[in-house]
């Protein structure tokens, strides 16, 4: 790899690559962390690198994208993604099949956040409009 022959350390290498590919599939940081399962502020902190970039989240984000090459990833060889597709109409169909499912598939997550959010601003303002009354009272 010529980045490590210039004194790269390796783990900034490949979150280099890590965000080349997040910012490659227009994801945002919450969408890829939703994606690999791990905490927010965990990967924030190792993109922003006041954490290391630990193995987990490696794995993880290949295990989550299996079209992310590994070779890619880990040692910039070959193409960033797997084009296990070939031009074929059946090819391209399965190809946009899987990348629908995908999307679906974090349309649900970020609906499912979404409610989850909104019962907790609903919980919050039952909470204010009852110390608002309790105040009314003193």
């Amino acid at each position: 790899m010529a980045s490590l022959k210039n004194g790269n350390d390796p783990k900034n290498v490949v979150l280099q690559r890590l965000n080349e590919f997040r910012e490659y599939t227009g994801m945002s940081i919450n969408t890829f962390v939703d994606a690999i399962g791990m905490e927010y502020v965990t990967v924030l902190n190792q993109i922003n690198g006041k954490r290391s970039l630990s193995l987990d989240t490696v794995v993880r984000t290949l295990s989550a994208f299996s079209e992310l090459s590994a070779e890619w990833l880990l040692r910039d060889r070959g193409e960033m993604l797997i084009s296990k597709y070939n031009d074929s109409p059946e090819g391209l169909k399965l190809k946009y099949s899987e990348r629908l499912e995908s999307l679906l598939d974090t349309i649900n997550t970020l609906q499912e956040t979404i409610n989850i959010k909104n019962l907790t601003i609903d919980s919050l303002k039952e909470q204010l409009s009852q110390y608002r009354s309790k105040s009314m009272k003193a």
